[in-house]
């Protein structure tokens, strides 16, 4: 039966999962809103599962559309990667590439690269997707992607282009009102940002760092870009990377002989896009400039 269902019916199921209405939806797919009910309707009828009920707020979602959900994420991920490797097929590096990187990486450093590689190459498109969740190289979430942790999979082509060394920082307004901590233990009696949700990775920092533990910052913010304003803005002490610290004449480290984290930077690319030539210099820039960088 699934194979007769069309790609436009899950298309507009995951739209309307995603705005949590058939008019959001509708605004999102460039649609009207009686052509997403029809398309609903005709799935939940092939499917012969009521997908969504209605509420006060919208619509929401039922258990068999939530157990959909990510198969139509990863039919979408496939859609749009297909749609990408066609228009970039042939010798000239032009069509829509879509690069994902950490929040920090994306913000401080890819802008100048892409910013020049767009610049040799202007009918590349270039998508970047910023987020410190890792994006899905292997189901082409994404074409290209920057990563802070090496790749686990067989089918992914990937190059370790440095390391990155993490430090504690402070403004120097912070510790022209606070002091400067001189130990490890000094640093219960400051303000310490850190992270709201641990997570894996997190937590094998809790070696290197005693005073890691979520109830013990002052500040707490999932985000790499939020804490690193919080640093610059001297709300308190926290980590980030040494070098973009070191551009800065108002960031002070401390405690560099304490703290010292070294994290290896990857730039990842699904092998099945080795032999694709917008691809693969795309990946080759990326690799140089970030050495550079």
């Amino acid at each position: 039966m699934t194979n007769t269902i069309g790609w436009e019916l899950y298309r507009s199921f995951l739209s309307v999962l995603q705005e949590g209405s058939l008019s959001g939806a509708a605004r999102a797919l460039g649609l009207t809103q009686p052509t997403v009910g029809r398309h609903v309707s005709a799935l939940e009828t092939a499917l012969g599962q009521p997908l969504f009920t209605r509420s006060q707020t919208g619509l929401l979602p039922t258990e068999a559309a939530l157990a959909l959900r990510s198969h139509a994420e990863a039919m979408h991920n496939t859609a749009a990667s297909m749609e990408r490797v066609a228009r970039g097929f042939g010798t000239e590096v032009r069509g829509s590439i879509r690069i994902s990187a950490s929040e920090v990486v994306g913000a401080e450093i890819l802008p100048p690269l892409l910013a020049a590689l767009r610049q040799s190459h202007p009918q590349l498109e270039i998508e970047l997707v910023l987020s410190d969740r890792l994006a899905d190289v292997v189901q082409r979430e994404v074409d290209i992607a920057v990563r802070m942790t090496a790749p686990q999979h067989d089918v992914l082509l990937a190059t370790r282009v440095r390391d990155v060394e993490l430090g504690m920082h402070a403004h120097q307004d912070y510790l022209a009102l606070h002091g400067t901590p001189s130990s490890m233990a000094a640093l219960a009696r400051h303000s310490i940002i850190g992270f709201d949700i641990e997570t894996p990775f997190l937590r094998t920092w809790r070696k290197l760092l005693p005073l890691s533990a979520r109830e013990n910052f002052a500040f707490r913010c999932d985000s790499n870009l939020g804490q690193l304003a919080l640093i610059r803005s001297g709300a308190g002490i926290g980590i980030c990377q040494v070098g973009w610290a070191q551009a800065d004449p108002h960031l002070v480290r401390i405690l560099h002989k304490a703290v010292a984290i070294q994290l290896p930077m990857w730039v990842v690319m699904h092998a099945d896009l080795r032999h694709n030539h917008r691809c693969k210099v795309v990946y080759e820039t990326l690799i140089k400039g970030l050495r550079q960088a």
